[in-house]
């Protein structure tokens, strides 16, 4: 499902990273998210994932679509019964506690693993790339500029001038100043926001982003959350996960809240709203997830 552009070469000529895909991404207009004072007519309940709605359905085939994935590492089950639909031009959050399972359902989603069970499929248009990857801790071979190193991923996905199309995408994360620098000398943010920049290579119509804006000060994080909503205004599916509920709250038009491997609440942050009767969505995780934050989560149970 996603491109092999993040196997390693020895030659020079290959200043690939060492974590996901990526894409040319044109001139977009910021995506407004809705805002609407909660009502109070819900319950708190933990409600079964097949009971859980964000009002009248979409007749929009979804561009990338898992259902009934479960995911098991030895005895441990980690994902049960987990299905997941991505609409274009829908920024998409998946939340939930550490340890309950994001990373391993996002791999999935990019095709990076195969679930236990369930399916995973792709209806999107055919195209030199299908998805976008940011992995939690990008990396990229050292001994390359970052420039170089988009251009290399523009060459990959037959980008026709490499060059313009990373300076590009280094201007749209704000690292154009960064352009000469070498990869290796980059700091964390930075390393990151070049990971987003190689994760829009190619234009693919499914991005997904793992923690976008961790290890990013407030502003850039603000700015990274924004870029993903121009992104889903151009018409890409996207999805992220984050523990930053703020920012989801700006920018989200759905949120899968996923606790012990199943999504126990989604849909927009105004629904989620009122079913828990939450004022933000800070209450809403809290309500959904028990609110015990004086421990952490050990997801799995025995299979």
């Amino acid at each position: 499902m996603t491109d092999d552009s993040s196997q390693s070469t020895s030659s020079r000529s290959s200043p690939h990273a060492s974590a996901s895909p990526a894409g040319p991404v044109p001139e977009a207009k910021p995506k407004p998210s809705p805002k609407e004072e909660p009502h109070s007519e819900s319950t708190t309940e933990r409600e079964p994932e097949s009971g859980l709605g964000s009002g009248p359905e979409s007749t929009q085939t979804p561009i990338l679509e898992a259902t009934g994935l479960d995911h098991d590492y030895g005895a441990v089950s980690v994902l049960e019964d987990v299905s997941v639909s991505l609409q274009p031009e829908t920024v998409t959050a998946l939340v939930g506690p550490n340890g309950s399972g994001k990373t391993t359902l996002i791999r999935a989603l990019a095709g990076l693993h195969e679930p236990t069970d369930g399916t995973v499929a792709y209806h999107g248009p055919d195209t030199a790339r299908q998805i976008g990857y940011l992995p939690q801790q990008p990396s990229f071979r050292p001994g390359f500029t970052v420039i170089e190193t988009l251009q290399f991923y523009a060459s990959l996905v037959g980008a026709p001038n490499p060059e313009p199309t990373a300076q590009a995408h280094l201007d749209r994360v704000g690292l154009a100043d960064a352009a000469s620098r070498p990869v290796d000398a980059l700091s964390g943010g930075m390393t990151r926001l070049l990971g987003i920049a190689q994760a829009t290579i190619g234009d693919p119509p499914v991005v997904i982003l793992d923690e976008p804006g961790s290890g990013l000060d407030p502003g850039m994080s603000m700015h990274v959350f924004d870029v993903a909503a121009e992104l889903a205004a151009d018409g890409m599916a996207v999805l992220l996960s984050s523990h930053d509920l703020e920012l989801v709250e700006r920018v989200a038009d759905e949120v899968l809240l996923l606790d012990d491997g199943q999504i126990i609440q989604r849909g927009s942050t105004v629904d989620l709203q009122r079913r828990l009767n939450a004022d933000s969505l800070w209450d809403v995780y809290r309500n959904a997830t028990g609110g015990d934050t004086d421990t952490v989560t050990v997801q799995g149970e025995s299979t």
